[in-house]
């Protein structure tokens, strides 16, 4: 997927605010193991009992998370009623998150490819986002809008099925980030900055990922592109270049990355003119021993104080606003983007 390709029909959106603007997206889903092979039997959603834990720090700093959340979810009651005190009080909205392997109808083959729903033929694609887009509908009393494709699965053939389903704000492309080795999508041409796709019916708020690093944004991510492939990879070459602080790709996010990483992508992205930022996670983080990046209890206390820690340092330091995507949408349509 390439920003220049016809099909995409990006257009880029100039200085779209003057202060920082934090968006919070969760990627709302079923607990599984992620080191294990697709099951269409990993349905079970207890982290969602604690979801309160990383709300009630939203609520201390008036920020309105976006729960994307996945068909296991919304259809079970377990899932959806933690969150819906939240969406009727406006405290947080909804959006649909898309794991193929547990989302009907199941026509394909389960394996790695078909994780990706980009890969998916388009009708399939649709007609699981049809019923996901449904069961978020009827657990919320309101239609999703806004999508974000699970292991960030776009691709140009999504965009059509997107927009016809109502989606008017797409949160799933990872900048910088080539997933073809696995059969992902491709997104290294990509940055940070918001765009409109579609011609202007679909606005892509990507993931906020960059690269910092004695090599600069360009040369570092040529440099880490050749880490990440074989054979350098098995010799753990992306590591050797960030513990060198030559480039070290950071995301957004308190899984897997410290809070001084967090604060320093930020700065180098202010300084390159980003004002747009998406702090992201996955909601079984909330609860320990359901991903990778939280194991223990400590893990669990960590990741949590990196979310406060990360308000506190944007709201605070950089004197910085928050926002909802469809809001964010809103105020460019006014002003005219």
């Amino acid at each position: 997927m390439h920003p220049d390709d016809p099909a995409v029909a990006a257009q880029p959106i100039e200085a779209p605010v003057d202060r920082p603007t934090l968006f919070v997206v969760v990627d709302t889903e079923e607990e599984f193991d992620w080191s294990a092979p697709f099951s269409r039997g990993n349905t079970c959603v207890t982290a969602m009992r604690h979801i309160g834990r990383a709300q009630e720090i939203f609520d201390r700093f008036k920020v309105v998370p976006t729960y994307v959340v996945s068909y296991p979810v919304a259809q079970q009651p377990a899932g959806a009623e933690p969150l819906r005190e939240f969406v009727d009080s406006g405290r947080a909205t909804i959006g649909a998150h898309l794991h193929p392997w547990v989302t009907p109808p199941f026509l394909e083959t389960i394996s790695n490819a078909h994780s990706y729903a980009c890969n998916l033929e388009p009708t399939l694609e649709s007609a699981k986002l049809a019923t996901l887009v449904e069961a978020v509908t009827s657990a919320f009393g309101r239609a999703p809008t806004i999508y974000k494709a699970g292991r960030y699965g776009i691709g140009v053939r999504s965009l059509a099925g997107l927009v016809g389903h109502g989606i008017t704000v797409d949160v799933s492309v990872m900048p910088h980030v080539d997933f073809t080795a696995s059969n992902g999508p491709d997104f290294s041409a990509f940055d940070a900055r918001p765009i409109w796709m579609a011609h202007g019916r679909l606005l892509e708020i990507p993931c906020t990922a960059g690269l910092i690093g004695g090599a600069g944004p360009t040369l570092g991510a040529l440099l880490h592109r050749l880490a990440s492939a074989r054979p350098w990879a098995t010799m753990r070459a992306p590591g050797v270049l960030a513990r060198a602080r030559i480039a070290n790709r950071i995301v957004l996010s308190p899984e897997g990355n410290t809070i001084g990483e967090m604060t320093r992508l930020t700065r180098a992205l202010l300084a390159r003119g980003i004002r747009t930022f998406t702090m992201t996670f996955h909601s079984p983080s909330v609860v320990a021993g359901h991903t990778p990046y939280v194991r223990t209890r400590a893990d669990l206390q960590l990741f949590l104080r990196k979310i406060e820690r990360y308000c506190e340092f944007f709201f605070g330091e950089l004197s910085g606003l928050t926002s909802t995507p469809q809001a964010f949408r809103a105020g460019l349509l006014a002003r005219g983007h």
